[in-house]
């Protein structure tokens, strides 16, 4: 359990280091299934982090003095373990990733800390000068994900930006884009020539490319008949 005096300063990066870091992001998505992930805090903040991290396979494990109901009918229901007790440094041993999300900056700072020392990516919420990563704004239409992230300098823009990005990516995108999967397997077990089948991979993302496929590919032009 963190105790007092135990937060060391000198163990935590520098605000230029902060600053350095927070304005060299590298956007990429994270598989993590299987990985062992914590949140720690379960309240009005941290449930919806926990449950952002729901269906990506991750092992959930929350550590909290109380937790909402929510997340104990999560716990119920098998998809996170639930601990309901003060946080300790020994719960950041073997994990990819922790969120922090309790009320205490002097118990956030310390997990922080802690998490860095370990090489545990860390997230303090709302906190940017605390965060290894951060939760952007998403929009998702199946498995096509636009995020959207100011490096925790405005959470509010990300989510007008999102609000734009859904109107433009209408839920219409879910299923071209799987028709658009679909169709680039096809193109690539075809006997097209190598030359043709990277033309029309490159050129997939348009309707007039997909015809021209179909019209080109047996396979596709059976496939868009019983269409």
């Amino acid at each position: 359990m963190c105790q007092k005096g135990e937060f060391r300063p000198e163990s935590m990066p520098s605000g230029r280091e902060n600053w350095r870091t927070m304005n060299s992001l590298f956007p990429m998505f994270v598989k993590l299934t299987g990985r062992q992930c914590l949140v720690v805090g379960a309240g009005k903040v941290g449930e919806p982090k926990i449950g952002g991290l729901l269906d990506t396979g991750a092992h959930i494990r929350v550590v909290a003095i109380e937790a909402s109901e929510t997340v104990r009918e999560w716990a119920r229901s098998g998809k996170i373990q639930l601990e309901l007790r003060p946080f300790s440094p020994d719960d950041l041993d073997g994990l990819f990733l922790a969120v922090v999300a309790t009320a205490s900056r002097s118990l956030n700072e310390f997990i922080y800390a802690e998490a860095r020392r370990r090489g545990v990516l860390c997230n303090v919420v709302d906190v940017p000068e605390y965060c290894d990563f951060f939760y952007p704004a998403v929009v998702r239409r199946g498995d096509l994900q636009i995020a959207v992230s100011t490096a925790g300098q405005s959470p509010s823009l990300a989510q007008k930006l999102r609000q734009q990005l859904e109107r433009q990516f209408g839920p219409g995108y879910a299923a071209w884009l799987a028709e658009l999967g679909e169709t680039r397997r096809l193109v690539r077990e075809s006997d097209l020539s190598q030359q043709r089948k990277s033309e029309l991979l490159h050129s997939l993302a348009s309707r007039e490319a997909l015809e021209a496929a179909l019209a080109e590919v047996p396979a596709l032009s059976a496939k868009g008949e019983r269409a």
